[in-house]
């Protein structure tokens, strides 16, 4: 398997003619095809690829995401080979990112993972700096180092104390600390500082301003990856920290944490349904299903865990998707203002298919695997407290309210003159968008292959 993903990730350094640029897409899904073959039950038990390397139930779903995702964001990225905006570097950017988000999804040892789930920031900073698109992509990027790198600090320093205390990091054993731990009047802020790195990169409502400028500023490369992986990496850290200790420890921050998360997806889709901006809109309802995730994952339940992962794979194909479309539609409209993009039905009426079906898929609607996490969140959320009916159900509410508002803003409405009605939708756009919308609906007739 590492033998595959090492091949795929070499030929990303190609010449860049069109013609590789495809063989590129193709290996990167081969790999992600062949890494489906971990998701089926003989392989659940963890499987040690090397001394430092591990696929279980957990690790094997996103690391074929990061594959499948990878391949699509090469597709999408024709327009820097057009330009000639330097595509061999993006390419070599691409592969870095690729690798090292491999490895932090597969490492068996935690410092291991810490490592390269720092090193994964910086080939995402040079997307950023290199191929944005606004002379603000620095203060993005200064935004995104900023949040991120300080919230990471506490955790370092807490994974050095742990292996100290216990004389390992080895997520190949189930406990960590002895139960003196457990008991120390300060534990709700020790453990609060353990997650604050993956709470950040999640992001958590209050340390989400990074997000919206990121991908703003972001090209559609860098879009697609920190939407569909890189806020993956702090659902997969939450899980994969939270196993290896009791669940009093989450029970001990679940008091503050669940009311901020809902409060925040509440707050986060009413901001999306006054947002003129076309990618800020869809970078906020990211923020708003992560709380869901969050508050699921602060459930202590197993059916909040399946409905974390369930959600971080419905989540990183739908948002990817989302962003991939808001990016042919700028490619015609040469804007992102919902004010100024209207009509689109008129030009590109299959185009207006796809912005239905994602749309549709971003409110979780049937039978999509987005339904499926969020009555698994939704459910585990209710059985640890009655209250969180209510905003649950507003939060569902404004979820289709603002996919809709998206939809309906762009589809229809007069044509206005940003359109251009000579744009050619190119044949590969229908490939990503297909190759984004399949999983959500295969994954809903076999779910047991994202079961933990």
């Amino acid at each position: 398997m590492m033998k595959l993903i090492l091949f795929s990730s070499a030929l990303l350094l190609l010449p860049k003619t069109p013609k590789k640029w495809y063989i590129i897409s193709a290996m990167a899904l081969l790999g992600a095809a062949v890494g489906t073959l971990f998701l089926y039950s003989p392989f659940y038990a963890p499987q040690l690829i090397s001394k430092g390397l591990l696929i279980d139930g957990l690790s094997a779903p996103l690391i074929v995401l990061t594959l499948w995702i990878s391949g699509l964001m090469v597709l999408a990225s024709q327009k820097v080979k057009e330009t000639s905006n330097h595509p061999s570097s993006l390419m070599a950017t691409i592969m870095v990112l690729n690798l090292a988000l491999i490895i932090a999804f597969s490492s068996s040892h935690f410092i291991l993972f810490y490592i390269f789930f720092e090193a994964s920031l910086i080939p995402t900073l040079i997307l950023i700096l290199l191929w944005g698109y606004q002379p603000e992509r620095l203060q993005a990027g200064t935004y995104l180092m900023l949040y991120t790198v300080t919230a990471s600090l506490p955790l370092l320093v807490n994974l050095l104390i742990i292996s100290h205390n216990s004389g390992h990091l080895d997520l190949t054993f189930h406990a960590w600390l002895g139960p003196q731990i457990y008991s120390t009047p300060l534990m709700p802020v020790w453990w609060a500082s353990c997650l604050a790195a993956f709470l950040v990169k999640l992001p958590l409502f209050t340390t989400h301003l990074w997000l919206p400028k990121a991908h703003v500023e972001a090209p559609v490369a860098g879009s697609m990856i920190l939407a569909g992986l890189l806020l993956k990496l702090g659902s997969y850290g939450l899980l994969r920290l939270s196993e290896k200790f009791p669940p009093i420890l989450t029970a001990s921050t679940s008091s503050f944490l669940l009311p901020l998360t809902i409060w925040g997806a509440i707050c986060t889709s009413l901001i999306c349904l006054r947002q003129p901006d076309l990618k800020s809109l869809i970078a906020y309802s990211s923020v708003g299903h992560m709380g869901l995730l969050l508050a699921g994952f602060m459930s202590n339940t197993t059916w909040g865990w399946q409905g974390s992962l369930g959600m971080s794979i419905a989540h990183g194909l739908c948002s990817s998707g989302l962003f991939a479309l808001a990016n042919m539609t700028y490619e015609s409209t040469h804007t992102r203002s919902l004010f100024l993009t209207k009509g689109l039905q008129a030009l590109f009426p299959t185009m207006t298919m796809w912005w239905f079906i994602f749309a549709a898929s971003n409110m979780a609607a049937p039978p999509t695997i987005n339904l499926l996490s969020e009555i698994l969140l939704l459910t585990s959320i209710v059985a640890i407290s009655y209250t969180m009916i209510l905003p649950l159900m507003f939060v569902s509410f404004l979820a289709a309210a603002y996919s809709l508002t998206l939809f309906t803003a762009t589809q229809h409405g007069p044509v206005t003159t940003a359109s251009n009605p000579h744009s050619v939708t190119l044949p590969s756009n229908y490939l990503i968008l297909l190759a984004h919308m399949m999983p959500i609906g295969v994954i809903i007739l076999k779910p047991e292959m994202i079961t933990l």
